[in-house]
């Protein structure tokens, strides 16, 4: 018989049927429903995450590249959606101040790349740019859940609300900024 080699990879376990009544557990001790309001903000962000790898799939280049940066600072979003207040320090990295401010450099560089007129959009001119209006769109839903939290008391949202706001500020740039046609950003604005 052939000795069987380890994968050298941990596996994931997709199934555990610890959610099989309808629980499920944060990043802690304890369990909470599926339809906790924490459960939902953290349903809202990872569809979001979703839908910008849907995005993702179809860009290239320096688009591309953004729109990871921006999945990867959803999932540091979604850790401290899932975790509770008493475990937040065991976080290894947390939205803060500079996470704000990168996103809002983001913001202005593309700002600067394009022309975009004060009226309102009526997505679909391409199909990126129609796939970052909906990631955008999810994004806002879940800026909305996370201050249903804040207001509750069961989150802090002095960097991470300003971060899902801005974060909504890039998508609807960079959706304009990749639509066909658009105008590149006049001098001197």
């Amino acid at each position: 018989m052939l000795a069987r080699v380890p994968d050298p990879k941990p596996q994931a376990r997709v199934t555990t049927k610890t959610g099989d009544r309808g629980d499920t557990s944060l990043f802690g001790p304890g369990r909470i429903r599926k339809s906790d309001p924490r459960i939902e903000a953290l349903g809202d962000l990872d569809e979001t995450q979703a839908v910008l790898g849907v995005a993702r799939s179809i860009a290239t280049g320096t688009i591309a590249e953004t729109i990871l940066e921006l999945q990867r600072g959803l999932y540091i979003a979604m850790s401290e959606v899932g975790t509770p207040e008493s475990d937040r320090a065991r976080l290894p990295k947390r939205i803060d101040a500079a996470a704000i401010a990168e996103l809002e450099e983001h913001a202005a560089s593309l700002r600067a790349t394009v022309d975009i007129a004060a009226r309102f959009v009526i997505p679909g001119e391409d199909e990126l740019s129609a796939r970052l209006d909906l990631a955008r769109s999810v994004a806002r839903r879940a800026e909305r859940r996370a201050v249903e939290l804040v207001d509750a008391g069961q989150l802090d949202g002095e960097h991470l609300l300003p971060w899902l706001n801005r974060l909504s500020d890039v998508l609807f740039v960079l959706s304009r900024a990749v639509e066909p046609g658009a105008r590149p950003a006049r001098e001197g604005r």
